[in-house]
């Protein structure tokens, strides 16, 4: 099959696939000389409105699922920024290859570039060897040397200049002065290579979701105070909460976006606990983001965004104002905190149901009630991992430790407790249907008091190996 678009006044190939290209059919050829090349093969008229519907629809997918930064690369590309969301998808590694998977079970072949720049992701996307590179950091300029020029995005006047000055690859141009390599291409071909090596900036204009709420500011002269800024944020924020008034949603997560006057944007992100259009209450946790914006020259224009809302409706107060209950809301602080020291380090232990002391726990959502905790003992530090002890003294097959060494010291135990005896979490795996650990509560000579255990019963060998191990401290 092939694609038969107008050029001009002439008919020409624009797109073939693998079997046409086989019998030497490829792209930019023209319409009559393909046709007598291969006179069975399936012509059909290109649609470029239906590829550019399409490829709209995909970056609107990819605003709503994978990044807030996402636009069409014409005529058969997306871009998307992962910064600040990579971490959210598994890294930048597995991001990628999920993102092949999904285009290959929507029928799609895909070639994936990662780059510090859009048209460094641009070049290699298309002119890589493989379906996914990854440029590391401060690589650029490494990565796209080996590329031919047309990689650039160049005007065909440019390639031509190009072809006769002999200039084949990217690296034929980089120890080119800039002066005479643009008198000879032109400037807008050194702006290209300028923003594939991070020279030049070159802004992604992301594709707008119209159901995503978005506020904007333009303003008459540039400005560049905190106070300015900060009164700025206030407006935007009272425009916002009359948008998701009017939708019956709460923000969970706001973008700002501010544009200087040379072009350039400086971005700043907050989240919240749970969803909330309280003006003064985000006002409050945007002005913590305020010395991360360089104003620059000035800033000119700005947006604000809720890429991620929820609903919310109104709440029963009755009980509260009754003076029946007291409810104390940690959201706030929990969202006040999270702007200063990162929304990661913010968390709740929460219990799970398992013996085994170290998948008991885990991190859970700061402003949701834990569960009850069981009534087992537990010290107050629990090691990640346990730690082995060394010339260990002890009466099998159920006594504490009298003597052991740990971390390089030697301590010797004048009262124990136990053995408090857990298995193995036998569906998990094999090496656990037998596993057997006796804990002990002991106390050392100084008043230190340590929680140990011993790998197996001390009658069947399938239980453990009998070494002793130190698994947290009790305060």
């Amino acid at each position: 099959m092939a694609l038969i678009g107008k050029a001009g006044r002439r008919e020409e190939v624009v797109a073939a696939c693998e079997g046409a290209r086989a019998l030497g059919i490829h792209p930019g050829m023209a319409a009559t000389h393909a046709r007598a090349l291969v006179s069975d093969l399936d012509f059909r008229p290109a649609e470029p409105e239906a590829d550019a519907a399409l490829l709209d629809r995909l970056a609107l997918f990819a605003v709503r699922r994978w990044s807030p930064i996402a636009a069409v690369t014409p005529a058969d590309g997306l871009w998307i920024d992962l910064a600040g969301c990579a971490h959210l998808h598994g890294g930048e590694e597995r991001f990628c290859r999920r993102l092949i998977a999904f285009c290959r079970r929507a029928g799609f072949t895909a070639r994936v570039a990662v780059a510090d720049t859009a048209g460094a992701a641009h070049a290699l996307a298309r002119f890589g060897r493989s379906e996914l590179t990854r440029v590391e950091p401060g690589a650029t300029a490494s990565a796209i040397s080996p590329l031919p020029i047309v990689a650039l995005r160049l005007a065909p006047s440019a390639i031509s200049a190009a072809k006769r000055f002999g200039f084949e690859t990217i690296a034929d141009l980089l120890p080119v002065a800039r002066g005479p390599l643009a008198r000879r291409l032109g400037l807008p071909a050194i702006t290209r290579l300028d923003q594939a090596l991070g020279a030049v900036a070159e802004p992604i204009t992301p594709r707008e979701d119209a159901e995503v709420p978005i506020v904007e500011r333009r303003l008459l002269e540039p400005i560049g105070t905190a106070e300015a800024i900060e009164q700025v944020m206030g407006d935007l924020l009272n425009d916002l909460a009359q948008v998701l008034e009017a939708r019956g949603l709460g923000a969970r997560a706001l973008r700002l976006t501010a544009v200087r006057v040379d072009g350039t944007e400086q971005v700043v992100g907050v989240g919240t606990s749970r969803p909330t259009r309280e003006v003064s209450h985000l006002l409050r946790l945007l002005k913590l983001r305020i010395e991360r914006i360089d104003p620059g020259m000035g800033l000119e224009q700005f947006w604000l965004v809720a890429p991620h809302t929820e609903p919310l409706d109104a709440v029963d107060l009755g009980a509260v104002l009754a003076g029946e209950t007291l409810v104390r809301d940690p959201a706030r602080l929990v969202d006040v905190i999270a702007g200063r020291i990162g929304g990661y380090a913010v968390y709740r232990l929460a219990p799970v149901e398992s013996h085994v002391p170290e998948r008991a726990v885990t991190r859970s959502d700061p402003v949701e009630m834990p569960g009850s905790w069981p009534a087992w003992k537990r010290p107050i530090r629990l090691f990640a991992r346990p730690e082995p002890l060394a010339r260990v003294m002890a009466l099998m097959p159920d006594q504490p430790p009298r003597r052991f060494e740990w971390r390089g010291k030697t301590y010797k135990i004048v009262a124990g407790d136990g053995p408090e005896r857990v298995h193995g979490e036998w569906w998990r795996r094999d090496a656990e249907v037998w596993a057997v650990r006796d804990y002990y509560r002991v106390e050392d000579d100084a008043g230190g008091r340590y929680w140990v255990f011993r790998r197996g019963d001390g009658f069947e060998e399938d239980t453990g190996d009998l070494s002793w191990w130190m698994h947290g401290v009790f305060g």
